[in-house]
């Protein structure tokens, strides 16, 4: 998923998406938002279905 379409989804929960934030950290912001664990590319594995998997687990 490209930047700006994190920084709209970012925006609809309200997560800061200033200049010098980058991608992942915008995208576990958004993790806790959504009740997930902010762990967006951290795991070798994954179980959950969060809207971040393929993203997450495709940059391995």
């Amino acid at each position: 998923m490209r930047l700006q379409e994190v920084r709209e989804i970012a925006k609809t929960w309200g997560v800061n998406t200033g200049a010098r934030r980058t991608k992942q950290d915008i995208i576990r912001d958004i993790q806790v938002h959504e009740g997930y664990e902010p762990c967006f590319r951290t795991k070798d594995s994954c179980e959950s279905d969060c809207l971040w998997k393929k993203d997450c687990t495709n940059g391995r």
